[in-house]
């Protein structure tokens, strides 16, 4: 049976990069994990092993690790933006360029003396972007995973549909509490357009995104998640589109009476699994969804 080659990219994955920028004795640190795919006229190394339009990816691994050098690292958006231009602009067989990135964050640690140089890993969340150019069109894609939250209170769960296998007790005041994978899309679609400040961006998402989750009378994980991306689109003109995967870190209340003791909401046992996992797109009115379902590999 005839066979015809499908969708294909190749490139080279998970180069580390650590950039330090030194500003007299006081040093700044940008920590990334860059992910370069390129796609485009390759049929031909597909089926004849011909080379003559492949940049090898060693290659790519080299641009990242020069343009860390040449251009420094403003952002993790900034730099796939470069990225993504070179790759596209600069080899005439490349069509499309796909850039992932995680950035680690790294906190200064306050010493006697002159120096700032000395630092200490955040128990942060890893923020992560994704930038892909085709030539003319751009679509930016930011976000982050591991922020774990939880709330002491201000949660129920009741009301929820019961059959013969439902042992669940209903809640009217419990803990909730989750590890929120998140992404967000970008309207700035072109060079034409007025780029967002993309720090910027990160940190007011990432704390209307908090403010919404501290804030809610959670009646569900669903309700509180719905909020936290109506604040985001309410709050950033720049993003259109806010997916979440959000795992429901179950804390249960432990059965004190064998030991004579009342347990009024204050010893929890903490299941890792299995768990309840909650996801869903939020949109600016008018908008399409176009981050994937499936955040596994985005």
């Amino acid at each position: 049976m005839p066979t015809i080659l499908g969708q294909n990219q190749y490139g080279k994955a998970e180069n580390r990069v650590v950039r330090i920028t030194r500003d007299g004795t006081t040093h700044h640190i940008k920590d990334l994990n860059v992910s370069v795919a390129l796609s485009g006229d390759m049929d031909e190394v597909h089926y004849s092993g011909s080379n003559a339009n492949v940049l090898p990816t060693d290659t790519t691994k080299n641009t990242v690790y020069a343009f860390a050098k040449e251009h420094g690292i403003e952002s993790a958006e900034q730099f796939g933006i470069h990225l993504a231009r070179h790759f596209v602009t600069s080899q005439e067989p490349i069509h499309r360029a796909r850039i992932r990135i995680e950035e680690y964050s790294w906190e200064r640690i306050e010493a006697a003396g002159e120096g700032k140089h000395s630092f200490v890993r955040e128990g942060r969340e890893t923020r992560l972007a994704q930038i892909t150019f085709d030539g003319e069109k751009w679509e930016v894609v930011s976000g982050l995973k591991d922020l774990t939250v939880l709330n002491s209170t201000d949660s129920e769960f009741w009301g929820y549909v019961k059959d013969r296998y439902t042992t669940l007790k209903e809640a009217y005041d419990r803990i909730l509490a989750t590890s929120v994978s998140g992404r967000w899309r970008f309207n700035w679609t072109d060079d034409e357009q007025e780029m967002p400040d993309w720090e910027t961006s990160y940190e007011e998402t990432r704390k209307h995104m908090l403010q919404a989750f501290a804030e809610t009378y959670s009646l569900s994980l669903q309700q509180t998640m719905y909020q936290m991306g109506t604040r985001i689109i309410d709050h950033r003109g720049e993003i259109d589109e806010v997916r979440f995967s959000l795992p429901n870190s179950h804390h249960f209340l432990v059965d004190m009476e064998p030991f004579g003791l009342k347990n009024d909401n204050e010893v929890y046992f903490a299941a890792d699994r299995p768990y309840g996992l909650i996801e869903a797109t939020v949109l600016r009115e008018g908008c399409e969804a176009r981050i994937p379902v499936d955040l596994t590999n985005l």
